[in-house]
């Protein structure tokens, strides 16, 4: 009788310290989840919190990434020195010697050209802004300082119109035909395009910039003023307003220049427009005839490029 009695206080014994054990292990059990949890919870918001900040200071993601030590093995190679301009005309031999239509301009202007400095930053930071590929705004940006010297047009201020013409994109067409970086109307404008091939190059980037340009120092000359030359481009030469258009070129023209000079300039910035428009005129401007006003070439492009633009430049 008394070895039952033990041996049934012996199992009540063990089943009780069993019990015990088993608490103790779910209550640690319980800690270890609900620490993990935690952990992972501020691990988020942390990570959220950084990414915010980089989001709206974009300079402290660049400090991050210099405080890397991987950092030189990351970064990006610098930039080849890009091909002759006539590799990338295929169709263009009559315009396609670049090297000697440069050549030709007077070393005085030599400012158009800017540094390789200014030209990697204005590369960077369109590349950021845009989100194109590192390589292929250098292209463009190559070509508009290469184009700005032969044409003797700021090339900043081409960049500036393909900014809000096409945002970078190449292919870019609008309902009416205007093509390309800067959609130029290329039916308009053919006589431009004769000596790179045709109508068919308006969408090779490198002619389809020069071309552009031409148009736009053309304006330029014929309105007396940067104002007037985008008022002419974007066709309301004959209207009392370009609904802002003249005033966002020149707002992201004043960017890419604080750029160029070295300031800190956000790429995630709202694409504002130039306040108060300054006026600039141009020396010697050619005056415009009445001949010219009524010329039906200068008419159907104006009234094409209105109706097909109006609306995207005012939803900018």
């Amino acid at each position: 009788m008394l070895n039952r009695i033990n041996t049934a206080m012996r199992q009540v014994a063990n089943q009780s310290a069993r019990q015990a054990i088993a608490k103790a292990i779910s209550v640690r059990s319980t800690r270890l989840v609900s620490t993990g949890r935690n952990a992972v919870m501020a691990l988020g918001l942390t990570a959220i919190a950084t990414l915010a900040l980089m989001f709206f200071k974009p300079e402290i993601a660049d400090r991050i990434q210099a405080l890397s030590p991987f950092s030189e093995a990351v970064a990006s190679p610098a930039p080849e020195e890009m091909p002759a301009m006539a590799n990338l005309m295929d169709e263009a031999a009559g315009a396609a010697d670049t090297e000697e239509a440069i050549a030709s301009v007077s070393t005085g202007n030599n400012a158009m050209i800017g540094t390789d400095l200014q030209q990697q930053r204005v590369t960077q930071w369109i590349s950021k802004r845009y989100r194109v590929a590192n390589d292929a705004t250098n292209m463009l940006v190559s070509a508009a300082y290469l184009t700005g010297k032969e044409v003797q047009i700021d090339p900043l201020l081409i960049l500036a119109v393909m900014a809000i013409e096409s945002r970078f994109n190449p292919f870019a067409e609008s309902p009416v035909g205007a093509q390309g970086l800067m959609q130029v109307m290329s039916k308009v404008h053919h006589d431009k395009f004769a000596e790179m091939g045709g109508t068919r190059a308006a969408l090779n980037p490198v002619a389809n910039i020069r071309v552009g340009a031409l148009i736009l120092k053309e304006y330029v000359a014929r309105g007396g003023s940067v104002e007037a030359g985008l008022k002419r481009y974007v066709g309301a030469a004959a209207m009392d307003s370009d609904d802002g258009y003249g005033a966002k070129v020149l707002g992201e023209y004043d960017r890419l220049k604080a750029v160029a000079g070295g300031k800190r300039v956000s790429a995630f910035a709202t694409m504002a427009s130039r306040a108060a428009p300054r006026i600039q005129p141009i020396p010697n401007a050619v005056p415009e005839k009445t001949a010219d006003i009524n010329n039906e070439k200068t008419a159907l492009e104006d009234r094409a490029r209105r109706q097909a633009n109006v609306a995207q430049y005012t939803s900018l």
